[in-house]
């Protein structure tokens, strides 16, 4: 257990969130590395796993009676509330009626940003050193580390969906009405200030949720491994001191991993419901408030009708 905790306290935290390499390829190209094999791993699960929910969660056949309504097993009634609130509580408020053909694509991202952070979690590539010493020395693994703690990955996640939150305003406005969101509603004079500014915040969006997600992923793991540093380095120390310091650092360790399974959550929650948000800006919002005006005036007259004047 020492010689485990020993190999989790690297001299500098950041060993255990930075990529680490393991096959190359020509000049120093590197073929494959352990967020790669991450990333496969999540997705390996969500394709084995995937499938199998929704099995659990589509509904049975007539003779199961009223039963066949309810979810197969606590993990697919689990997997089953938790779409239900991002679509109805989340997704719908912003999307109104084109929900129902956004989830598909929301839910994935979530879900993959999830597996993704909760594998971060797990520490494999100290696993895979405690077993082999030469990878430890040469600092390359197979796999392990947070791929979402890579701004590489999340750059491309955040690149799919500014491709999406775009592509979907060109189709809900139309590429004249998309060009005229970008004045804002605002006088001509006004268009040479504010549409830089709207092409700058275009591409802003999706920036900004990249690195939303990389800083809070990669935040955690180095407080983390900075509590595990501590132990390694108190121990050599004595016992006086080396005994209070790793206790200390264990019991703050456990509760930042709660907060990081907090985090976790809350990071692919909040990637996914932000390109609802911006979708939900790119869309007729002039139709909505005229529906709503009509609506308005509608009920005034009928409260004239119903108490007419004396």
């Amino acid at each position: 257990m020492i010689d485990f905790t020993l190999t989790l306290a690297a001299d500098n935290p950041v060993a255990h969130v930075v990529n680490h390499p393991f096959t190359f390829i020509g000049d120093g190209w590197w073929l494959w590395n352990a967020h790669v094999g991450t990333l496969f791993l999540s997705g390996l699960i969500l394709l084995i796993v995937g499938p199998m929910v929704a099995k659990s969660i589509a509904t049975g056949p007539e003779a199961e009676g009223t039963d066949r309504y309810i979810a197969k097993g606590r993990f697919a009634q689990t997997i089953e509330v938790i779409c239900l609130y991002l679509r109805e509580k989340a997704v719908r408020p912003l999307l109104h009626d084109r929900t129902d053909g956004f989830m598909p694509f929301l839910w994935t991202v979530f879900f993959f940003i999830l597996v993704n952070n909760l594998l971060g979690l797990i520490p494999i590539t100290d696993i895979l050193y405690f077993f082999n010493s030469d990878w430890k020395a040469s600092h390359r693994a197979p796999i392990g580390g947070t791929a979402t703690g890579n701004i590489a990955v999340t750059g491309v996640l955040a690149f799919i969906s500014f491709l999406v939150i775009n592509g979907a305003g060109v189709k809900q406005l139309g590429v004249s009405g998309y060009l005229k969101h970008l004045t804002g509603g605002a006088p001509v004079y006004i268009w040479p200030i504010l549409v830089p500014v709207e092409i700058l915040g275009t591409f802003i969006k999706p920036i900004a949720l990249a690195i939303r997600l990389f800083a809070n992923m990669t935040a955690g793991h180095v407080l983390l491994a900075t509590l595990f540093m501590f132990v390694g380095m108190s121990l050599s120390t004595g016992l006086a001191v080396g005994a209070p310091v790793t206790l200390i650092s264990c019991v703050g360790a456990i509760a930042i991993m709660f907060l990081e399974l907090f985090v976790a959550f809350l990071q692919a929650f909040v990637f996914m419901f932000l390109t609802a948000v911006f979708v939900s800006q790119l869309s007729h919002h002039g139709d909505h408030d005229h529906d709503h005006d009509h609506d308005h005036t509608h009920d005034h007259e009928h409260a004239g009708h119903a108490h007419p004047a004396h």
